[in-house]
C-alpha cells in the first residue's frame, strides 16, 4: 500500500516495529516504532513521559515527510 500511495505522488512515512519487513515491502521513508505490542507508546510510563515519547516519534515522522529521499531511508534517532 505504501508504494502505491507514493506512486500517486503522496509522500508516506511507514512507522513500523520491524524495519526489515518495511524494507522488504519497499517503503521509502521508514521510522522505527517503540515495540511490537505498543508501537506508538509505552503504557508503563507515566502519562507525561509517554506523551513525550509519542511526540518525539510523530515529530520524527513529520521530518521524514519533509525529507527528499532517493530510495529506501530509515530515519533513526
Amino acid at each position: 500500500m505504501v508504494k502505491e500511495i507514493e506512486r500517486a505522488g503522496i509522500p508516506v512515512v511507514h512507522i513500523c516495529t520491524v524495519v526489515p519487513i518495511s524494507l522488504t515491502v519497499g517503503a521509502n521513508r521508514i521510522v522505527p516504532a517503540i515495540a511490537i505490542p505498543h508501537p506508538l507508546g509505552n503504557p508503563a510510563l507515566d502519562p507525561v513521559e509517554e506523551k513525550k515519547v509519542r511526540r518525539k516519534l510523530v515529530v520524527k515522522a513529520l521530518k521524514a515527510l519533509e525529507t527528499e529521499v532517493e530510495g529506501q531511508t530509515v530515519f533513526e534517532d
